[in-house]
């Protein structure tokens, strides 16, 4: 089997962080033999600049690094279905496996995709590059062609079944897992609050930042608010603001995250604040629950689904909500206390190995999808 580990070479956030984790717990799985057959995973890569750099949890896995420009392969593969990938890696393979909606070219291989989410179809203005160029257009062809689709929530799974009409009995919902984590001792009492995230339009970076002014015209001692994700074009504005009164000196941007600093950054928060307009998971939510953060989150896309009763759910449309959301877990310490002990009950749920053994299954059905269909 071989799976595209583009997205994981350089920031290792959203869909890199999906497929670093998903590698690491393949190989961990085939190692132990719970796996219920051989697992000989391929690594590809392709970049003219990064170079496919693994550590020790990745030794199981083959890898091809190919000097390839990514745009250059994409227009290839997206628009000419070419070269396949048994030409650049050397196969051949049972199963190919997409982390994005468009398929890998392939000879014989079943194919598989992982449909993270369908924002892009409905907000095509708030994507770029091949994003915009490509998924709109040919996202909804390439699932029906693809053999098996995975998804990483239920919600997920019924949209990607309504809005591309694609029978569910096709779709595979394989959730993401908890980071190995262990629970922090107790909460800073002079903490933060935390955002993390892309800073783009539908992680709703304008209704935090007018929660927080509520927040902060309301009532003295309101913890500072920190931004940790890497910005878009889109974020030129939420960073110009927060430089101006009243949010110049009580909001501050870190950027990106490296993933060896990630756990740092929720130890040191009050709560977490996810108040996106849609998520096809919300591994932030999960990251924070882990290890004991409360959860103040929206109620759209996975996110109920990942929270649960852990975390406080609230109307993203509405700043008021989400101040009153905030305002609540920290002027009540005991209700705080009980969705940090909620959390991290909750994020046992949520484990990697069972995320490979459940796209080990998809890869079997993908594989027998495959043979009927050349049968």
């Amino acid at each position: 089997m071989a799976i595209d580990y583009r997205p994981a070479l350089r920031d290792r956030s959203g869909v890199g962080e999906y497929v670093y984790q998903l590698a690491r717990a393949l190989v961990a799985v085939g190692a132990s033999g719970a796996a219920p057959a051989r697992v000989e995973l391929t690594l590809f890569s392709s970049s003219w600049k990064d170079r496919l750099v693994v550590g020790a949890d990745l030794d199981g896995a083959a890898l091809v690094d190919r000097r390839i420009p990514v745009r250059l392969l994409n227009a290839a593969w997206h628009r000419l279905e070419w070269p396949p990938i048994e030409t650049l890696a050397g196969g051949p393979f049972d199963v190919v496996h997409s982390p994005t909606p468009l398929l890998l070219p392939s000879r014989r291989a079943a194919r598989v995709v992982t449909i993270h989410d369908l924002y892009f179809l409905d907000h095509p203005d708030q994507t770029a590059a091949e994003v915009r160029r490509d998924y709109p257009a040919l996202t909804k062809r390439h699932a029906h062609r693809a053999d098996r689709i995975i998804v990483p929530s239920r919600a997920t799974a019924a949209h990607v079944a309504r809005r591309l009409g694609v029978d569910a009995a096709r779709i595979s919902i394989c959730a993401h897992g908890r980071p190995p984590w262990q629970p922090r001792a107790a909460a800073p009492g002079d903490g933060y609050l935390l955002f993390v995230g892309t800073l783009e339009p539908r992680k709703n970076i304008g209704g935090l930042l007018d929660a927080y002014e509520r927040l902060i015209a309301g009532a003295p001692g309101v913890p500072p608010l920190l931004l940790a994700g890497r910005p878009t074009a889109a974020a030129r504005g939420w960073l110009d603001r927060i430089g101006r009164p009243p949010l110049a000196g009580a909001v501050r941007h870190i950027g990106y995250v490296d993933p060896g600093r990630r756990r740092e950054i929720y130890e040191g928060a009050r709560l977490l604040v996810l108040p996106s307009f849609d998520e096809g998971f919300g591994l932030p939510a999960l990251e924070a629950m882990t290890i004991g953060v409360p959860v103040v989150a929206a109620d759209r896309g996975a996110l109920p689904e990942v929270v649960g009763d852990a975390g406080l759910l609230v109307d993203p449309e509405s700043p008021d909500a989400i101040a009153s959301a905030i305002r609540r877990l920290l002027d009540d310490g005991g209700e705080a206390a009980a969705c940090a002990s909620k959390g991290i009950r909750r994020s046992l749920q949520f484990d990697w190995a069972a995320t490979a053994r459940g796209v080990l299954d998809a890869y079997r059905r993908a594989i027998e999808h495959r043979r009927c269909a050349s049968a």
